[in-house]
């Protein structure tokens, strides 16, 4: 009677405990892959801003040797500067 009484109570306890052990992995899988999709976008984000600052330093060095050589007035490199900085 006191294993049947013991069992009872034991197996319900035990079931209940690795429930909460596979709820707390699962839920460390799913963070894990979150953390993982949110690096990627951030990565995605700084590359593509630095190919932007790339494209725009490579631009305005081209406005720059326009107005060295004789190309564009002062005044045109300072609008043409100022539109592409505004974008």
């Amino acid at each position: 009677m006191e294993k049947i009484i013991f069992f009872g109570l034991v197996i319900p306890i035990l079931g209940f405990v690795l429930y909460l052990g596979a709820t707390a992995i699962m839920k460390g899988f799913s963070a894990k892959s979150a953390n993982k999709a949110n690096e990627n976008i951030s990565t995605e984000n700084s590359s593509e801003t630095s190919i932007d600052e790339n494209k725009l330093s490579d631009e305005i060095e081209k406005l720059n040797q326009l107005l060295n050589d004789g190309i564009l007035t002062q005044e045109e490199f300072e609008k043409a500067k100022k539109k592409l900085l505004d974008n």
